[in-house]
């Protein structure tokens, strides 16, 4: 037992001397660095950060093209957001479409022409902005995004709008202004949550057929096209509050129009209107004349209307209409 002891007393004293010898070296290195530090007025801790600097500049270099990319998402109000906007970007990084979680994608203002199919691998978008680019189509595949809400593609160059974007039924926000349609394929009558619609600045003639099945419209911007006439067929987009048809060619109204009773802007001006119908009355939420583009109200200047109805404008909120047009 004491040749025992006498071993464990010896591991013992060396284990406590190799641990006073440890904490001295550390103590004698902290008063070291502490005395360089005061005589050099922190050139050390300047040293320290340059090395940071290197060492995170070595860890940039050893990421993927992917992961560099990812660097740049952010979270917002709950959503993945990836913007590349203001970029002068002509053709978009492979590894943008690795990036599966993006809900929210800006590609506004770049130099964009075309869009690739691989857009189907952002399975999770939520919004979907392309505006300010030099699109002359989009890929089929758009219609793969079955959770895509909203959809910036104006002031673009579309001539045309694939049927596939029929099958993202939970959009709710399409604006296509500011292109070259003439037209809107039937398949998007299948957007039946879409609430607003912005088709201004085009070359419509006729308005899509369509449109008239988007009974959740709440907003419809027309302005600038060549549409001469509207269907009887407006009636049923009765949720309409904003109607915008300014700037075309309209020589008349459909009686129907008359049916949209939650009407709170219905801008006509700048058309060729000779006459309104009587039951115009009936859009009593219209209490107003209104000048300026944003208030609501009723918007008829710049028409040759030749006949206003007294009896009948003065039984509604349009009775100020009569006695503009009298005054006029």
């Amino acid at each position: 037992m004491g040749e025992y002891g006498n071993i464990w007393a010896l591991i013992t004293t060396e284990k406590h001397l190799a641990w006073s010898l440890r904490s001295n070296l550390l103590r004698s290195k902290k008063a070291r660095r502490w005395q360089v530090g005061g005589y050099m007025g922190g050139a050390v801790c300047r040293q320290e950060g340059k090395e940071e600097k290197r060492r995170s500049q070595v860890r940039d270099e050893s990421l993927t093209s992917t992961d560099r990319i990812r660097c740049f998402t952010f979270r917002q109000f709950g959503f993945n957001v990836l913007s590349l906007a203001r970029r002068g970007i002509k053709d978009l990084p492979e590894e943008l479409w690795e990036l599966s979680e993006l809900e929210k994608l800006n590609l506004s203002l770049n130099r964009l022409k075309v869009l690739p199919p691989q857009l189907a691998l952002l399975s999770n978008l939520v919004v979907l902005n392309l505006w300010g680019n030099q699109l002359s189509r989009l890929p089929a595949e758009i219609g793969q995004l079955k959770r895509l809400r909203v959809l910036f593609a104006y002031r673009n160059r579309l001539s045309d709008v694939p049927e596939e974007l029929g099958a993202c039924t939970q959009l709710e926000v399409l604006s296509l202004n500011n292109n070259q349609l003439s037209s809107l394929p039937e398949s998007l009558s299948k957007l039946t949550r879409l609430r607003k619609l912005n088709l201004s600045q085009n070359h419509m003639a006729l308005l899509p057929g369509c449109i008239y099945n988007m009974k959740a419209l709440v907003f419809l911007h027309l302005a600038c096209n060549c549409l001469e006439n509207l269907a009887e067929n407006i009636q049923n987009l009765a949720e309409l509050k904003i109607l915008i048809v300014e700037g075309n060619s309209l020589h008349s109204l459909p009686k129907a129009l008359c049916c949209l009773t939650r009407l709170e802007l219905l801008n006509l001006d700048f058309n060729d209107i000779k006459d309104v119908p009587q039951e115009l009355h009936q859009l009593s939420h219209l209490e107003k004349l209104a000048c300026h583009p944003l208030d609501k109200g009723l918007h008829i200047v710049h028409n040759p209307l030749i006949k206003p109805v007294k009896e009948v404008l003065e039984g509604g909120g349009l009775s100020a209409l009569f006695n503009y047009l009298r005054a006029g």
